[in-house]
């Protein structure tokens, strides 16, 4: 299995840590979300990963070339930012096998049962599943609304007036066509591409833990609740 992990955000709201290093490379309880990431995806049995790079590129490189893993890892850097579905459409060559794929965000602290999710995926037929997870202040991402057999009936991005709670999720589940999908002036999954797939998504509803490292609130709350997760359950989200 492949994944693209989105990963050249800047952080600007991360300032002044972000100053030094890449949003990918700030640490949550001494280790970078970057390599959260990798060990979640190697768990789950992920062959081959490619990161995309923007901001201090170097430093990802630095810590790739360090990291001790079986997976087969690619970056990808981009000058000037392609957005997430941007990302997708230049490196379409990375996915030539024909199987499903995942499709994460970096800045996303998670213990998710991808497996779980893939099996989802497979049974739907969908071009895309995408994880929702309910929110209690959902307006700060997408917002999506299913119908009984768990296809997404709409969506729309960070909404003011949501119209339910379960919030994008920021992983998701890929069909090859997905990629045929992704027109030239795309460059967002959630603003451009998700809305002209409804009908075509399947919804998984994660109970895991989730958390956007966002902002500088965000990881001191990352820091104390990731703990806790982690002495819990492991990377199936299973109790220990």
């Amino acid at each position: 299995m492949k994944a693209f992990l989105l990963a050249a955000g800047v952080g600007t709201r991360l300032r002044p840590l972000t100053d030094s290093m890449p949003k990918c490379l700030v640490k949550v309880c001494g280790k970078p979300m970057l390599q959260w990431w990798l060990e979640l995806l190697e768990f789950h049995g992920v062959s081959e990963v490619l990161i995309n790079t923007h901001h201090f590129p170097d430093l990802v490189e630095s810590f790739l070339a360090s990291y001790s893993t079986k997976m087969d890892i690619h970056t990808t850097f981009e000058p000037k930012l392609l957005g997430s579905a941007g990302t997708l459409r230049a490196n379409r060559a990375f996915i030539s096998d024909g199987e499903p794929f995942y499709i994460c965000y970096a800045d996303n602290l998670t213990n998710i049962n991808l497996a779980e999710m893939m099996a989802t995926h497979t049974g739907s037929r969908a071009v895309l599943t995408m994880a929702l997870k309910e929110m209690d202040n959902p307006s700060t991402r997408g917002i999506a609304m299913l119908d009984e057999s768990g296809r997404v009936v709409s969506f729309e991005e960070k909404p003011a007036q949501p119209k339910s709670r379960l919030a994008n999720a920021g992983v998701y589940i890929a069909s090859t066509e997905l990629l045929e999908r992704i027109t030239g002036k795309m460059t967002d999954i959630g603003y451009d591409l998700i809305p002209r797939l409804v009908g075509d998504i399947q919804g998984y509803r994660m109970h895991e833990y989730l958390r956007d490292i966002g902002t500088v609130s965000s990881l001191e709350a990352a820091e104390r609740e990731w703990p806790k997760i982690l002495h819990a359950v492991n990377w199936n989200g299973k109790e220990i």
